[in-house]
């Protein structure tokens, strides 16, 4: 009798305590299902790391194959956000819809004072960047933009070492972002549909990889923009992708004399992230997500660097932060702030590329 009432007692505190676990998960909502990013969110809901309490996704069959695949209740879908946000009142919205679609996110989130992340880059314009900017700060609602080099422990600990001086005053900075190109590496024709659209995604890896860099050397700058914006797009697989550029060199001059290079492409022969710093004491390298290499100026060989820095595992952990009021995203590489300057950067970039001369930025 004794065993039966301990067994009972011990399943009621591990019922007590899942129900308290499920309550404290973030409940959000999904706008869009075509960014294939989205899976990053649907697996950490399978792990029982966030709830998703409605998603809005015009297109049935995508819905259809989401919702079986992640074995997701249908009363939860929703035809579009308007009415999503009628029925139910998420903690949070997440975006994971073509990039010029921010903006209508925004217009139907924040005068509800709920908050919104959406995927890289903000806007597809400056209009639209700075529309969505407004809104935020009118309606004090966080608006904020998901990277995945956001969460690098290298770049955290990077920059941690440049608020230092340990790199003393920086010079150049240089930034490699991209792959073989969307296709080569299986994304979704959902997913290809639009990120090969000249609107939809307002351009090719210009917009697609380019903002990595834009976003990153902001945000090691503390927000302050270039002086001017030079760049050079290439269609080197036109036949893959006949719309849009593939590949763009960006060039940053800031008014110390630093100098950005972005080299965006969906071209490159491997899969790169990465991220540079060369400065008036030393040279950072951030290889990949984990590591770090600091070279000092006397030809000695890299050390590295741990990079063991607290920092968040993904965007859902930072947001939780955010939402509780206990980070507030004033200057990082998510705020409206940075990634404002991001689109001004890349519609400057795109512009030079077109009319073949450099852009001075106000």
């Amino acid at each position: 009798m004794m065993k039966h009432l301990i067994k009972i007692t011990f399943l009621l505190i591990l019922l007590s305590h899942q129900v308290t676990e499920a309550s404290e998960r973030l409940k959000v909502a999904v706008a869009g299902l075509n960014h294939d990013h989205v899976f990053l969110l649907l697996n950490l809901y399978k792990d029982k790391q966030v709830d998703i309490i409605g998603i809005a996704e015009p297109n049935e069959i995508l819905s259809n194959t989401i919702r079986t695949q992640y074995n997701l209740p249908k009363t939860i879908f929703y035809k579009d956000l308007p009415s999503l946000l009628k029925h139910i009142k998420p903690e949070a919205v997440l975006a994971y819809n073509p990039t010029d679609e921010h903006i209508y996110v925004a217009e139907a989130c924040l005068p509800l004072k709920i908050p919104v992340m959406v995927e890289k880059p903000l806007a597809t314009t400056l209009y639209d960047a700075k529309r969505i900017a407004h809104l935020s700060k009118q309606f004090d609602t966080p608006f904020l933009v998901n990277y995945e080099t956001t969460w690098y422990k290298s770049n955290q600990k990077l920059k941690d070492l440049v608020d230092k001086g340990e790199v003393g005053q920086i010079t150049r900075m240089l930034v490699k972002d991209g792959h073989e190109g969307p296709k080569e590496i299986g994304c979704s024709d959902y997913f290809l549909d639009w990120l090969t659209d000249p609107k939809k995604n307002g351009g090719g890896a210009i917009m697609d990889f380019g903002c990595y860099g834009a976003n990153l050397m902001t945000w090691l700058k503390n927000g302050e923009k270039p002086i001017s914006v030079t760049a050079f797009t290439q269609q080197l697989k036109p036949k893959v992708y006949p719309k849009v550029d593939d590949n763009a060199t960006i060039i940053l001059n800031y008014r110390d004399g630093s100098t950005g290079i972005i080299q965006a492409s969906w071209a490159w022969p491997y899969s790169v992230k990465d991220l540079q710093i060369f400065g008036t004491k030393a040279q950072l390298y951030a290889k990949n997500d984990k590591e770090l290499l600091k070279y000092k100026q006397q030809n000695d060989p890299p050390m590295m660097v741990p990079t063991t820095i607290p920092y968040f595992e993904h965007h859902i952990a930072y947001l939780e932060q955010v939402l509780k009021h206990k980070i507030i995203p004033e200057n990082d590489l998510g705020s409206i702030h940075n990634n404002v300057v991001v689109v001004e950067i890349l519609e400057a970039a795109k512009r030079s590329a077109t009319e073949g001369k450099t852009i001075v930025l106000n």
